[in-house]
């Protein structure tokens, strides 16, 4: 039994040090995920900033980071020239009400208490809209807006009696009401069926332009962004390897990562053979000493596996992460 029990505790710790939860089951030291680790972008009033690249390389938590559902423990977060990480009581209120979220999953991140004119509504009354007769106008606008008419059919139904497109509908109706000036949509045609993704892409450009919205655009899937996006970066393990304008970056991608995404991409205008990558993405919690990709990387050097490399910039704001970029 003694025996049995040791061997539990070794497996436990094994997987619990392999999954990067705790160094040991016993010792008091601690060892942190850097989600995010030192990146720098700018996003520009009006357009959309595509933010790309696997599960696991922090793009959720960016999106977050700048919407304010999480706070960066250093660095500084500005918008519209305010440095959101000063702000506190009423100012941060205020700041928050400009900036809202489209979730990944439809229906997980809708209330399936709540009907759907109180799901879209709640913002505004969390806000101070308190007339009944004002609020409903204004979901009433918001959902025509996205769609979800008629509005009566719809305001009083809950989530679970909606299908996966008019649920997302609901997101972006509940985002938009209350008029902000960003949105970060965090994958957010990834859950719907394809048939239903250009419908919903199709609309978030519709009220880009119709209330002047900003995005930040996160995906996986690279040519979402690329129909969307003036403006992308690729992000790998925390942090940014590759930044440029859109087409640029499609038309002469300089990183070996991005290179490898882009030949993902099924097309039939290319007979280029795709690039596989070898291996999977690092642990967060010990990610490789100097380039982190260079595990997977097929072009790297000595250099590469001891030194990080810095974003240079190539030209025209073309930024990019790699040593054997000159």
């Amino acid at each position: 039994m003694l025996l049995a029990l040791i061997e539990a505790i070794d497996l436990a710790r094994y997987f619990a040090v392999q999954e990067g939860w705790i160094a040991s089951l016993f010792t008091k030291e601690r060892r942190f995920v850097r989600a995010v680790d030192g990146i720098d972008l700018e996003i520009r009033s009006g357009e959309t900033f595509g933010l790309v690249g696997e599960s696991g390389s922090g793009k959720t938590t960016t999106g977050r980071l700048l919407v304010g559902l999480e706070h960066p423990t250093s660095g500084t977060i500005r918008f519209d020239g305010k440095d959101l990480s000063s702000l506190k009581g009423q100012d941060w209120r205020e700041a928050r009400q400009e900036m809202q979220m489209i979730f990944q999953d439809p229906f997980a991140s809708l209330n399936p208490r709540m009907k759907i004119g109180k799901i879209i509504g709640e913002g505004l009354e969390i806000r101070g809209v308190t007339d009944s007769k004002e609020c409903k106008e204004k979901v009433a606008a918001s959902m025509e807006m996205v769609g979800l008419t008629p509005i009566g059919q719809f305001a009083d139904r809950y989530p679970h009696e909606l299908s996966g497109g008019q649920r997302q509908r609901v997101g972006i109706a509940r985002a938009i009401a209350v008029r902000p000036k960003f949105i970060a949509a965090d994958e957010p045609v990834s859950s719907l069926d394809v048939s239903i993704r250009a419908q919903v892409l199709n609309l978030m450009l519709e009220l880009k332009e119709d209330l002047g919205l900003t995005y930040m655009l996160i995906s996986h899937d690279i040519a979402v962004v690329k129909y969307m996006s003036e403006e992308m970066a690729v992000m790998y393990l925390g942090k940014i390897v590759e930044s440029a304008a859109s087409d640029a970056l499609f038309k002469s991608p300089l990183h070996p990562y991005t290179r490898a995404l882009l030949s993902a991409i099924p097309t039939t205008e290319s007979s280029e053979k795709q690039l596989l990558l070898e291996g999977e993405m690092p642990s967060p919690v010990q990610p490789p000493k100097g380039c982190r990709f260079h595990t997977r990387c097929p072009n790297r050097k000595e250099k590469c596996c001891l030194d990080e490399p810095s974003l240079i910039d190539v030209g025209n704001g073309h930024v990019v992460a790699c040593w054997n970029v000159t």
